[in-house]
């Protein structure tokens, strides 16, 4: 099985990113990942003046995939998110939605006991592991780790999870594929500017497939399929959700363009991921049983 060490992390996600590795389709893959901090915060009387901001959001990677062309769609299967080390939080000054209002750091190192966070002496926190930057190169300019777009990248999409199988475009030969930013637990919208941020294993099985016309990144979890969406505004952001969503509908089903819409109207259900990144991100979910033709 191939392990891909953290210390192999990127920033961006760049066509001129050198590979680490080359790995085959099917065969599983390790990635160690570093805290959205790169693991810089160690207690919570850290100052986040000492930060290097250069340093935040790796992605341990990238891997180049071996016949993954330009066109093609990486069908990525998450069979496991090990966490690897306590919980850190931050919110502070010009940080997430309430940053306008705050007027100093809140940084909170927290222990992971019996399978629940302990945020304190009488809240338990179930833990809800997910994967928030997790992508392929973009075919044009480097993207930031930080920023989600239609390459994938910090989509923090709480859905993206241990048996997830998430589907992202290859823009550029081998993919480059690669993961990081680890959550315990998050929820969506992600307001304070972070989860429940955790140093991670993760273990992965990525194919290439062919001659697939679909709208990506797109995910599928707990029978449901999900379009997902990062524009720079929240609307925009559920236009093109709901739009690639309705495409599949039409693809898979008999019904009419109207209908299509219909049926999301009634049965779909349209979910903001986070609203924290440069780039806002949302989902589009839908029962996978609406869709006859599907397989």
């Amino acid at each position: 099985m191939t392990y891909v060490k953290k210390e192999t992390c990127i920033y961006s996600m760049d066509k001129n990113n050198l590979p680490v590795i080359k790995v085959n389709t099917k065969e599983d893959i390790i990635f160690e990942t570093y805290d959205c901090f790169s693991n810089q915060i160690t207690d919570e009387k850290d100052s986040f003046d000492k930060l290097n901001w250069d340093h935040i959001n790796p992605a341990t990677g990238p891997i180049f995939i071996v016949g993954a062309e330009p066109g093609d769609t990486l069908e990525v299967t998450i069979k496991k998110i090990e966490i690897k080390g306590n919980v850190t939080l931050f919110t502070g000054p010009d940080s997430g939605v309430m940053g306008d209002e705050l007027t100093e750091n809140t940084i909170r190192q927290l222990p992971i006991i019996n399978g629940q966070i302990k945020f304190d002496n009488n809240i338990d926190i179930p833990l809800n592991k997910m994967i928030g930057v997790i992508g392929t190169a973009p075919s044009g300019d480097p993207v930031s780790c930080g920023t989600p777009d239609s390459h994938g990248g910090n989509m923090d999409c709480k859905e993206i999870t241990e048996g997830t199988t998430l589907y992202l475009p290859v823009n550029v030969k081998g993919a480059l594929f690669a993961l990081g930013d680890c959550h315990a637990a998050m929820g969506d919208g992600e307001v304070s500017v972070c989860g429940a941020e955790v140093p991670c294993e993760v273990t992965v099985n990525i194919s290439v497939l062919k001659n697939k016309d679909w709208p990506l990144p797109f995910l599928i979890h707990n029978d449901k399929i999900m379009t997902v969406s990062s524009k720079e505004t929240v609307d925009e952001a559920c236009i093109s959700a709901t739009k690639n969503m309705v495409k599949f509908v039409q693809k898979y089903t008999d019904l009419t363009l109207g209908d299509s819409i219909h049926l999301l109207s009634l049965v779909g259900n349209l979910k903001i991921c986070q609203v924290v990144d440069p780039n806002k991100t949302v989902r589009m979910e839908l029962p996978l049983s609406y869709l006859k033709n599907w397989n």
